[in-house]
């Protein structure tokens, strides 16, 4: 799908700029990020994983959590990388830089919305394409009554990942069983 761009860097600005799905963002790059523990743009990923992860806590309230995401965002970023990604690195970091800034504030800004500056003509007809096929519309704003959206990390069906957990402890657990006879 995405020819020189990871399948998962385009899922996560799809989900950033049309349905708004901060976390699915996080969830999805955060996948590929551990999967390719050796990429030479891995910190980047995780500067990119933070910003979704900082405009989640924003919608959510959370200013601190917020803070803490973007200003971290900005040091794992690396131009060349967020450039090679067709993000225009420094609209990107004042963009970042001055919601970090509205939110120290006394009087933080409310939650709106975030566009990444794109520079890539294909990456955005790739993502604008996608959308069009998905039913979804390019930079659509949030959904702010989407409860489901805006609390997804409580709200989500964690079964699968409660079920592993206890499969590991299970397997510790019958190692230490063997390892004491």
């Amino acid at each position: 799908m995405a020819g020189v761009y990871p399948e998962a860097y385009v899922e996560y600005l799809i989900h950033f700029h049309a349905d708004r799905d901060l976390f699915e963002c996080h969830e999805i790059l955060e996948e590929y990020w551990k999967e390719h523990p050796h990429d030479p743009k891995s910190k980047t990923w995780v500067g990119l994983i933070q910003v979704a992860v900082a405009l989640y806590h924003h919608r959510r309230g959370n200013r601190r959590g917020a803070v803490k995401m973007l200003a971290a965002s900005l040091l794992n970023t690396d131009d060349r990388h967020l450039q090679s990604l067709g993000i225009d690195a420094p609209a990107f970091r004042d963009q970042v830089g001055r919601r970090l800034e509205g939110l120290s504030s006394d009087d933080a800004i409310p939650f709106t919305d975030m566009d990444l500056p794109l520079t890539d003509d294909a990456l955005l007809a790739l993502c604008e394409n996608v959308c069009r096929e998905r039913g979804l519309v390019w930079r659509q704003p949030s959904d702010s009554a989407n409860r489901y959206l805006i609390h997804k990390h409580t709200l989500r069906d964690r079964s699968d990942v409660i079920e592993a957990r206890q499969r590991e402890a299970e397997r510790r657990r019958n190692a230490a069983i063997q390892a004491e006879g």
